[in-house]
């Protein structure tokens, strides 16, 4: 069994005069980050590795989440693989993983993440929102295997308490 949990960056700001790169998150993508980081650490989700495209606001989301899970730091990674807005990249980078990581965390961009939640998980909603997550369960041993998955949605409004 392989499990891939994809996460779609916090929401950012758009200042203006800022690359797409070193966009940071607003102060709602923060607040979401930590909420999902503290849900996902209730589910007891256990993280073999966290792969995290270099844009500011991924890698951030990806150190609150992290931090919220008591992942180990050495066990975060960025991946210029994962700065991709198609998906195409980013499934081939998570076929490429080493098979001695059964669980492994991404954190990345739209349309990347709602394309991939449409194509091996046959999702129908809108876009994965922002700072929401895709848990995927694969019945396989190997990454190169993966093709449709179970899944399950978490999204920052479904989580929230009241």
């Amino acid at each position: 069994m392989k499990t891939w949990i994809m996460m779609r960056h916090g929401k950012s700001s758009w200042e203006l005069n800022v690359s797409d790169k070193d966009r940071p998150l607003n102060q709602r993508g923060i607040g979401d980050s930590h909420n999902m980081g503290a849900f996902l650490e209730e589910q007891k989700c256990s993280i073999d590795a966290v792969f995290s495209s270099p844009a500011i606001r991924a890698a951030h989301t990806a150190l609150i989440v992290s931090r919220e899970m008591n992942v180990p730091m050495q066990k975060i990674f960025l991946s210029e693989s994962l700065y991709d807005f198609s998906g195409e990249d980013v499934l081939e980078f998570i076929r490429c993983l080493d098979d001695t990581i059964n669980t492994v965390m991404t954190f990345g961009h739209n349309n990347a993440c709602t394309s991939l939640a449409y194509s091996l998980a046959d999702y129908t909603g809108d876009n994965i929102p922002t700072a929401g997550a895709v848990l995927f369960c694969f019945d396989v041993s190997l990454w190169s295997k993966i093709t449709k998955a179970n899944a399950v949605y978490f999204f920052p409004k479904t989580i929230a308490k009241p």
